[in-house]
């Protein structure tokens, strides 16, 4: 029996009566075309999810009966990305992938050299890539999804009292800090800045040291924004994980 396809309830909406409705429920009734009685999957993007059968289907509307549900515990260890604003190919590229990584959390920041300009708030497409992914995946966390306007000065003023450790990811010459296993593996939240695809300013990269923001890299090749950014979460994926506390 292969795994039942996923769907997604909002986190405000994961509770009796379960149900899918708008474009969640179009998918199951008209695309895939379930019949009462099926079993699917269901999950709120918040670590809760569930089995669940079908006992009605309309156009607007299915109605599920709870099978087994569980709740996935936050990770010891979570990594958040914050990423100069980069066109749109390459940025939905970058949030599928994240999903699939286990990133805890994006952040955009609009840098001097980034592409257009950053809304001032998540696009509804956006979340929609991170629902999709997470469908596929079988995630059932999604990450953290914001915009921080201010450029690399409101990054900062933003994420100061919050992360654990914070690095900037950065392909200065001569930069001999190389990333380390444990920057993405020891307990707590990390956060990670990356440039958008034209770079980081001298400007901005002081602004971040200036901040605390042990600057890091990863190697002597230039990687693309995404490309940096996804190998920071593929990293944490094979990173030891942390000692458990003694018992003394």
């Amino acid at each position: 029996m292969g795994r039942p396809d996923a769907f997604y309830i909002p986190p405000e909406a994961f509770g009796e009566p379960y149900v899918l409705t708008g474009g969640e429920a179009a998918h199951c009734a008209k695309v895939l075309r379930k019949k009462t009685g099926e079993s699917i999957r269901a999950f709120d993007g918040q670590g809760r999810e569930g089995l669940f059968r079908i006992t009605a289907v309309s156009r607007d509307r299915v109605d599920l009966a709870a099978q087994s549900l569980a709740e996935v515990p936050l990770p010891t260890t979570r990594l958040f990305l914050a990423a100069g604003f980069s066109r749109s190919t390459r940025r939905d590229f970058f949030l599928e992938k994240a999903v699939e990584l286990g990133a805890a959390g994006i952040l955009f920041w609009q840098a001097t050299h980034s592409q257009g300009r950053m809304p001032d708030t998540p696009k509804d497409s956006w979340k929609a890539t991170l629902v999709a992914a997470a469908k596929q995946c079988g995630a059932a966390r999604l990450p953290e999804l914001d915009v921080v306007p201010g450029g690399a000065a409101g990054l900062v003023a933003a994420c100061s009292h919050r992360f654990d450790r914070r690095y900037l990811l950065w392909e200065a010459p001569g930069l001999d800090r190389r990333i380390r296993l444990d920057d993405v593996g020891a307990p707590g939240e990390a956060l990670f800045v990356l440039g958008p695809e034209g770079g980081l300013t001298d400007a901005e990269a002081q602004t971040f040291q200036d901040a605390g923001y042990a600057p890091v890299s990863l190697g002597e090749r230039v990687l693309r924004f995404e490309t940096a950014g996804l190998a920071v979460l593929a990293l944490g994926l094979v990173a030891p994980p942390p000692p458990a506390p003694s018992r003394g």
